[in-house]
């Protein structure tokens, strides 16, 4: 089933306005319902750019089953890469300890 924007745009709840927020509600600050409107236009905005993503990225999913698999051989090189590196820096760690007296009458 294809989504359309304006399918989209139908699923994102429809901002009201809260009855006590109207023009006539006897509000001591001017203007707050505009806020209201404004506050309410910002979630519908980011609830439409949350569920366009989420739905992007499931598609993409279906058409890439297979995406973001590390293979064995890839976890094997990095483990053996690793573990040589760690390897070679207690080595030199070592002998430099070793040496050290050695290393300070030159």
């Amino acid at each position: 089933m294809k989504h359309t924007a304006s399918r989209a745009r139908r699923a994102v709840l429809q901002a009201t306005a809260h009855p006590h927020t109207g023009p006539y509600s006897g509000s001591r600050r001017p203007g707050r319902a505009r806020r209201g409107a404004r506050v309410w236009a910002g979630a519908n905005r980011a609830a439409l750019r949350l569920t366009t993503r989420v739905q992007e990225s499931l598609q993409e999913a279906a058409r890439r089953p297979d995406r973001g698999d590390i293979s064995t051989t890839t976890v094997i090189i990095w483990v053996a890469a690793v573990t040589g590196a760690v390897l070679i820096a207690g080595t030199i760690t070592v002998v430099i300890a070793k040496y050290n007296g050695k290393l300070a009458n030159l």
